[in-house]
């Protein structure tokens, strides 16, 4: 059985035993999860969540680019097409992790890596690519800066360790902005 074969049949499994047709198209905990596409770190697992609680968006990295900031905006739209507004009360988490390979990108591609973060090939050392701890606080710097985005976030940068499996908090839970800037 070859591997489309067998996700298909996970599939028939969910269908009958998982899954659940009253999920709604707002995450029931208002929250929005920023992570990397690398399969170590998948949100719904490392951070234990049911289906329907968060967004999850996963790039490369995990980084806020333009693309990213660009689906957030989207997001807002969809949002307020389903008679909810993103903002107040609602959670922003940049999971970064350990051992992520952007680094790779960065030693051996940065050409590359430099459009896709949206900065000059001779920006992308201010970025702390290889650094997942100064990497989170500078997405969450980015996101606090970006005026498109509602004030009222409470936005957050977690580090997750691949080694041990635990997440550390490095940028603690705070709003966007204050409500006057």
């Amino acid at each position: 059985m070859d591997f489309l074969e067998t996700i298909a049949a996970r599939n028939v499994d969910f269908a009958a035993h998982g899954f659940t047709p009253d999920l709604k198209i707002i995450p029931s905990r208002k929250t929005m999860i920023i992570g990397c596409v690398d399969p170590r770190v998948d949100p719904m697992d490392v951070l234990g969540l049911e289906p329907g609680e968060a967004v999850v968006i996963r790039n490369v990295g995990g980084r806020i680019n333009p693309a990213l900031l660009e689906t957030l905006t989207i997001l807002r739209t969809v949002s307020h097409a389903a008679g909810q507004e993103i903002g107040e009360g609602w959670t922003l988490i940049v999971l970064h992790h350990t051992d992520c390979g952007i680094k790779g990108c960065y030693h051996h591609a940065p050409e590359l890596l430099a459009p896709y973060m949206g900065v000059a090939l001779e920006a992308l050392d201010a970025l702390a690519i290889t650094d997942p701890y100064a990497a989170v606080a500078i997405d969450v710097a980015a996101l606090k800066a970006n005026p498109k985005l509602p004030a009222t976030f409470m936005v957050t940068g977690l580090v997750y360790d691949v080694a041990t499996g635990l997440i550390e908090t490095v940028v603690p839970p705070a709003p966007l902005r204050s409500l006057g800037a």
